[in-house]
């Protein structure tokens, strides 16, 4: 049974720093990691991937502010979210993808991730 379960979720002020964390078990073939956040009223959008030779991607919206990495432990996922603001609250899910979409899970088109966590809230105040 694939379980990912997400950690590190929080309250802060703008400008301030979150380290999400992500643990998954289960599932040892996958391609690409990623994050997703929703925020009430808005879909499911891509934050960042990263496949399993280390390559990653990020929206334009949190490039240069969000690092996603490997974990030390096989895995193992975080992302470091630094500079927040205000628009960066929402819900935000770990997820993962096997080989199959390559190009939209790189994409990070949610119909491309088989396993998802139940997610962590952050909330960035102005």
């Amino acid at each position: 049974q694939v379980q990912l379960v997400e950690s590190g979720g929080g309250s802060v002020q703008a400008g301030g720093s979150l380290t999400l964390s992500c643990a998954m078990s289960g599932f040892t073939s996958w391609y690409y990691m990623a994050w997703f956040r929703q925020a009430p009223g808005k879909e499911r959008e891509g934050v960042a991937v990263i496949s399993n030779n280390g390559g990653t991607r990020y929206a334009e919206s949190v490039k240069g502010r969000f690092t996603i990495r490997k974990g030390n432990a096989q895995n193992t996922l975080s992302l470091q979210m630094n500079s927040l603001k205000p628009e960066d609250t929402a819900m935000y899910y770990c997820a993962a993808a096997d080989g199959s979409r390559a190009g939209a899970a790189w994409a990070m088109n949610p119909q491309a991730y088989g396993f998802w966590g139940q997610g962590t809230q952050v909330t960035v105040s102005s």
